[in-house]
């Protein structure tokens, strides 16, 4: 089979997967997860790249943060043992919108996609096909030059038609990727984690 990279946006993927689970997480296997996905193209997962950003940590943070922070390095950890999964972190904003309530964005995780991104035809100089997991219109340019390139992109995503929803998947996205395909619910639950 043929080799391909995994870009995965895992803001975008928990929230997804946090809606398939109706406001739960299931717990899955990001490696059999993209391996799955790969070789539904007939494609075979070479590398991986998961961008994602630690939580947020005030000056003195708080027992919360800490432990919020101790469960994410856990995680990284664990998932960064595994030779074929490049982690990619960006950093965690927070931002004042009323008295006492804040909402928190992840800052420069596009960047870094965008830059491994236009390094494949360097790195990877045997990879003619990528597998994308985003939402973004800001991946367009690259995916642009890459298919100047002669290196071709499948995206998978999900959006709905509701207004005002989470998932609204870029337009401009879906018309210049090669070909996309919607995620659903069954894409995680053939990936379960064992928790024997």
């Amino acid at each position: 089979m043929e080799p391909t990279l995994v870009f995965i946006d895992a803001g975008f993927l928990s929230k997804l997967n946090k809606h398939f689970g109706k406001g739960r997480y299931i717990k899955y296997d990001i490696l059999k997860f993209a391996k799955l996905l790969s070789k539904k193209q007939n494609l075979f997962c070479k590398n991986i790249f998961y961008y994602t950003a630690p939580p947020f940590q005030s000056p003195r943070p708080t027992k919360e943060e800490s432990i919020r922070y101790k469960q994410y390095d856990k995680f990284i950890k664990k998932l960064s043992s595994n030779e074929i999964i490049l982690i990619r972190e960006g950093r965690c904003q927070r931002l004042k919108i009323n008295t006492g309530i804040f909402i928190y964005k992840q800052k420069a995780v596009d960047s870094l996609v965008i830059m491994d991104m236009m390094t494949v035809p360097i790195d990877f100089p045997d990879i003619k096909k990528i597998i994308l997991i985003v939402c973004d219109s800001d991946f367009v340019p690259a995916i642009n030059k890459l298919k100047k390139l002669n290196i071709k992109s499948i995206l998978y995503t999900y959006y709905d038609k509701k207004r005002n929803s989470l998932f609204s998947t870029s337009n401009e996205l879906i018309k210049t990727v090669d070909k996309y395909v919607l995620l659903n619910k069954a894409d995680f639950h053939s990936c379960l984690l064992n928790l024997k």
